[in-house]
């Protein structure tokens, strides 16, 4: 409102972060040079942006510092970049309930920062927030100088590495039938989290209740996503990943299909919440940990930077295309019904996948029975 601008121009801000953030080179570099260097630059990239925001007073700079520059930040400190450091000292019989911890600690920071920048804008206002977040996101600098400079080999059960380039591993991946059928599904889950998280709280107001029940409902996704990330992470060492995605995604929509089909009322508004928490980014530790079984850890940052990417344009179009149809007709209801179909197809689209390793690495039974 004190920028002048409708609710279309600033989800165009956050799609353009989404679809930056997503682009895989900084899981290139990662491979490239390590981890290090790259978290430490996003870190202190996404304070720069997060300051810029507090002195912005025209739209463009709405577009400069939480469109672009976050982006940028984001696609540096993102998990393709935290999970591509991890895969490095994890064995595969753990990694899948491994990449489930990190999820859930990104939680942990979503369920505690979410009502407090909301008792800070109350009382002080959206530029001053973004002045105090500046200086907690250049943090994340300070904790990446403990991250690997050089990619190092990985120990455990799948110590063998492949003796492929970079070129001829996304060779393999652009010919991999099951590699793209996840990044179809990665799609859906990017459109699905970005809607929930950018619009949920003005649906929520639209129908008559409070901002801080809108912040109480986002801070309930990230308290459950803990328990869901944690529990299929652990499901993913011990099941295969592909026939828990499906389920994943189904349940998303049957959430969804519930939601818009009851009143909208606080206690509505705190189910839904938890619910499409539990199910929120279990995603992530299921998709990567499969990428690292089919092409093996390597190149996983690469790999699932690629996938993400598809994520984030399933972001960019959930943010955009939800400010988009608001300000057309005035609700939210038709992008529903798109969340809830695009969940349906990727419930489809994960059971054919193949999802045996490319290359003969010594490997436990436990993510293939």
């Amino acid at each position: 409102d004190e920028l002048g601008i409708g609710r279309e121009l600033f989800s165009l801000a956050i799609a353009i972060q989404s679809i930056i953030g997503g682009l895989p080179f900084a899981g290139m570099l990662s491979d490239r040079y390590g981890s290090r260097w790259v978290a430490i630059g996003g870190g202190l990239l996404f304070a720069v942006s997060m300051y810029l925001m507090s002195i912005t007073t025209h739209w463009t700079g709405l577009m400069l510092g939480f469109g672009l520059l976050s982006g940028v930040s984001l696609s540096c400190v993102s998990y393709v970049v935290v999970l591509g450091a991890v895969v490095q000292v994890v064995p595969p019989e753990r990694r899948s309930r491994t990449f489930g911890f990190i999820t859930a600690a990104g939680s942990v920071g979503m369920f505690i920062v979410v009502p407090v920048a909301q008792r800070i804008l109350n009382a002080h206002g959206w530029r001053t927030t973004f002045a105090i977040f500046a200086g907690f996101a250049g943090l994340i600098a300070l904790l990446a100088v403990g991250y690997p400079t050089r990619k190092q080999p990985v120990t455990g059960s799948d110590s063998t590495e492949p003796s492929d380039s970079l070129t001829q591993v996304l060779a393999k991946a652009s010919q991999h039938s099951g590699y793209w059928l996840l990044t179809i599904g990665f799609f859906v889950c990017g459109f699905h989290v970005s809607f929930v998280a950018s619009h949920l709280p003005a649906y929520l107001t639209d129908n008559g209740l409070s901002g801080t029940a809108g912040a109480t409902a986002l801070s309930l996704v990230g308290l459950f996503n803990l328990f869901g990330s944690t529990l299929f992470g652990y499901l993913g060492d011990h099941y295969r990943k592909k026939y828990l995605l499906s389920g994943l995604y189904l349940g998303r929509s049957i959430i969804i299909s519930l939601f818009i089909l009851f009143p909208v009322t606080e206690t509505t508004a705190m189910i839904f919440g938890a619910a499409i928490g539990f199910l929120w980014l279990a995603t992530v530790p299921l998709t990567s940990g499969t990428v690292a079984q089919i092409f093996g850890p390597r190149y996983l940052s690469t790999l699932y930077g690629i996938v993400f990417f598809s994520h984030q344009i399933g972001s960019f179009l959930g943010v955009w295309l939800g400010g988009r149809i608001y300000d057309a007709t005035g609700m939210y209801t038709p992008v529903w019904v798109i969340a809830i179909i695009l969940g349906v197809l990727a419930f489809i689209v994960h059971l054919p996948i193949e999802d045996r390793p490319v290359y003969p690495l010594r490997a436990t039974g436990a993510a293939s029975r």
